[in-house]
């Protein structure tokens, strides 16, 4: 471990948060010998991708598992993170549909025996017609619904997207930014069948395209305690480099002076106390307008502050749930439709190890508003999970041995629409700042999983450790003579 004497040496790296983009950032950053403090709210590494322990049991924050897709990534974690902490699983997601239960993403032949066969035909015709029109009369769609429409044709959009959307964040498509489809939503593989049909008679989609879907089969990497093995062994690997890890953290303020951050306030969440930490370099991932507010020093222009209250975050409401069985689902996660849970995750089929062995745990996960019924987990809203499980036979009212609570206020960020020229405007005044890099699902405003999220984190060290040669590089003003 470097003493502290010598990284007094360096340049003072802060980072703002302990999620997979900032514990990615630090650890590179550590691994090279820099100087660096991560600032994190919460009482343990890991953001939105970790697990939180009640009773004998860990409670994953989602669904949180590491994909393969980068391989740089992947190997890191495999080889010098993990370690014998990893398992891996076989990718085993469904999808309940049409009175059915589906491999997701959905394949070519389950669509085709999940909708029936005079919905089908208008919804192949209704995409072939829609292909043709916007190859002859291209357009930018003007929102989600547009975006939809454009993809799949509009009777499929209104048999599969229409009300799920809707449910999902609160408002209609029409009010969502055809970003999001681009960023988040995956394409349906067998919509991808007839379009790749299409594209051999000449007929290419050239507008809108959706986020490539994960692999039909795929090895995904976990844990027996689940999601938080990652990240906390992570912060151990910033840790055994010198690098600090103030835990249980609030940011209180930013010092910005002459277009660099200086220093920043922690605050401890258990006494209030405050310290004041100077940085020379700072790396952002805590959500875009908590940063903006907390910031002081150099003005900041009224248009950035209106400018955030337009970047909003849906918040999350998980029921993990310890039962009387030692198995509920058929696979790691279940996606639904129609019930007040949109995914519901069995980590047991995972490996997660439950304490009493013959008993499981499930993640049950529902968008919401912070303050409404959902968030508070009403009787009403636990009464209404409860019916829906016991509907979808998953798990009866009686064999519930406990029940917890865990929220994400910024579980996601909404792309409303007219959002975009907003995180823009935040997005420049954030370039003005010449030591300061954001990066992540709260700090880019965006849609990561956690391979991507780690390699923005990847991402920031490195234009931090550019920036810190280009400093380095640069001419000092002469210092005057007494």
């Amino acid at each position: 471990m470097e003493s502290s004497a010598a990284n007094s040496q360096r340049p003072h790296i802060v980072v703002l948060g302990a999620g997979p983009t900032g514990l990615y950032a630090a650890r590179t950053l550590t691994q090279r010998g820099h100087h660096v403090t991560v600032i994190e709210k919460a009482d343990r590494p890991g953001g939105l991708a970790t697990s939180h322990l009640r009773g004998s049991n860990w409670y994953d924050l989602g669904v949180h598992m590491l994909h393969e897709f980068d391989r740089e990534i992947f190997e890191d974690i495999r080889d010098n993170v993990m370690g014998e902490e990893r398992i891996e699983v076989p990718l085993d997601a469904k999808i309940r549909w049409a009175g059915s239960f589906y491999r997701y993403p959905l394949q070519f032949g389950d669509m085709v025996r999940g909708i029936p066969p005079l919905t089908l035909i208008r919804c192949v015709s209704g995409l072939l017609a829609t292909q043709l029109w916007y190859k002859i009369f291209p357009k930018q769609p003007k929102d989600a619904e547009e975006a939809l429409i454009q993809l799949y044709g509009a009777p499929l959009y209104r048999f599969f997207f229409r009300d799920f959307t809707h449910r999902y964040w609160g408002f209609p498509t029409t009010e969502l930014d055809a970003k999001f489809i681009t960023t988040k939503m995956p394409r349906l593989t067998a919509v991808d069948v007839i379009k790749k049909v299409l594209a051999k008679i000449g007929i290419k989609d050239r507008n809108v395209h959706a986020v490539e879907s994960a692999l039909r089969e795929e090895t995904l990497h976990y844990s027996r305690s689940g999601a938080e093995t990652m990240t906390r062994r992570l912060a151990d690997a910033v840790r055994s480099r010198g690098g600090a890890m103030l835990l249980n953290h609030d940011v209180a303020s930013i010092e910005i002076q002459n277009g660099r951050a200086t220093s920043v306030t922690a605050r401890d969440a258990s006494s209030g106390a405050e310290s004041r930490i100077a940085c020379d370099y700072l790396i952002n991932t805590i959500p875009l307008p908590h940063f903006v507010q907390r910031s002081s020093g150099d003005p900041i222009p009224e248009a950035i502050r209106e400018s955030c209250r337009h970047l909003r975050y849906k918040p999350i409401t998980i029921h993990g749930l310890l039962v009387r069985k030692p198995k509920c689902i058929d696979g790691l996660y279940i996606y639904y439709r129609d019930r007040i849970f949109h995914r519901v995750g069995e980590p047991k089929n995972a490996g997660l190890i439950v304490n009493p062995p013959d008993h499981s745990v499930l993640i049950v996960e529902t968008t919401c508003e912070e303050g409404d019924d959902k968030w508070n987990a009403s009787q009403e809203v636990r009464d209404r999970i409860m019916a829906d499980l016991e509907a979808e036979n998953i798990v009866s009212r009686d064999l519930i041995a406990e029940w917890h609570v865990l929220h994400a206020p910024q579980g996601y960020p909404v792309f409303r629409l007219g959002f975009e020229p907003h995180f823009q405007n935040v997005m420049n005044w954030i370039a003005s700042i010449a030591n300061l890099r954001t990066a992540g699902r709260q700090g880019a405003f965006c849609y990561p999983n956690m391979h991507s999220a780690m390699r923005q984190g990847a991402k920031a060290a490195d234009a931090i450790e550019k920036q810190i040669a280009t400093d380095s590089a640069a001419p000092t003003s002469p210092t005057s003579q007494p």
